[in-house]
């Protein structure tokens, strides 16, 4: 299932940052109007390319984070990103303070025909929902592009089929994901598995495995907080006394004690998944992406066979 749509993703390149000042020149075509491209940006690249599927000729993607191998939660915006997104007509955005710069990028530049999709909203999730890597659900995504063609058909009515069929064909390509979480749930029921950060722990819930690493670790790994002592003996003996099947990481967060936990799970045999914050490219769309997660996870158990990287 790779790439079976050809992504209009740009990561901050010369031509988006002069379609950015287009957009934002009073009377241009892309500026409000119906006559060019809308000019779209996803905060994170998962969000860019789903809109890339939705939109597909009729837009122009820009995605602010799409560097696998740099922290997430370390990004800190650039004048020339604000510019970008103070541009585009429509935007989806993460919430739940993961990418809380585009907030303030949004009010800095105030603009009440800009379309905004924050998922945490759009889900109807409150502030405190512990774990904000929201695109590994898989409700998220049905919903962004739900809300994606009423934006994106607000703003070109006329085409508001071509937007909804390929929702539909966005929809209709979900299945293998949803297919294969169940087929491991019920052929691997409540596989025990340990975690550095929360990252796929919406996709292992709907696999039907059970997290034995504490929720206070992964949240104290996830915000760059020294986890409690005792949480992190508890990791350790998850790996010496053989009670997981499977070491899931972040593959784009590592430090001194991830490395630990990477150096235990290789000393007792455990086989290891890299999850991923952002989505691993070239070579993968948000769906292909989200089946070989699903993919690596069952090798781990089958097989015995790690899958760091994508």
């Amino acid at each position: 299932m790779r790439v079976a749509v050809r992504s209009v993703v740009m990561v901050l390149a010369p031509a988006a940052l002069a379609l950015a000042a287009l957009a934002a020149a009073p009377g241009s075509a892309t500026a409000g109007s119906s006559s060019g491209p809308i000019v779209a940006v996803g905060a994170e690249n998962e969000y860019a390319n789903v809109i890339s599927q939705i939109g597909r000729r009729y837009v122009t993607v820009s995605a602010i984070e799409s560097n696998p191998n740099i922290d997430p939660h370390s990004f800190e915006a650039s004048p020339s990103i604000a510019r970008l997104v103070s541009a585009a007509q429509v935007v989806v955005q993460n919430g739940l303070g993961y990418d809380s710069f585009m907030n303030n990028i949004e009010s800095a530049s105030p603009n009440s025909a800009r379309k905004v999709i924050d998922v945490q909203k759009l889900l109807g999730l409150k502030s405190s929902t512990p774990n904000p890597h929201l695109w590994y659900r898989t409700t998220t995504m049905p919903a962004v592009v739900r809300a994606l063609v009423s934006a994106l058909s607000a703003i070109q009515p006329s085409h508001r089929a071509y937007f909804q069929a390929n929702a539909t064909r966005f929809d209709h390509s979900l299945k293998p994901w949803d297919a294969a979480l169940a087929a491991f749930s019920k052929r691997y029921p409540r596989t025990p598995v340990a975690t550095t950060e929360p990252v796929g722990d919406y996709m292992l819930e709907a696999a039907g495995t059970v997290d034995e690493t504490p929720f206070p670790l992964q949240a104290d790994i996830m915000n760059g907080v020294d986890p409690a002592p005792q949480t992190v003996t508890f990791q350790d003996s998850l790996f010496s006394k053989h009670l997981i099947k499977v070491f899931v990481y972040n593959q784009q967060v590592t430090d001194s004690l991830t490395a630990s936990f990477l150096a235990d799970a290789k000393k007792n045999g455990i086989p290891v998944v890299g999850v991923y914050e952002t989505m691993p490219t070239p070579g993968y769309d948000y769906q292909s992406w989200m089946l070989a997660e699903v993919s690596a996870l069952q090798r781990a158990v089958a097989d015995k066979a790690s899958t760091q990287k994508l």
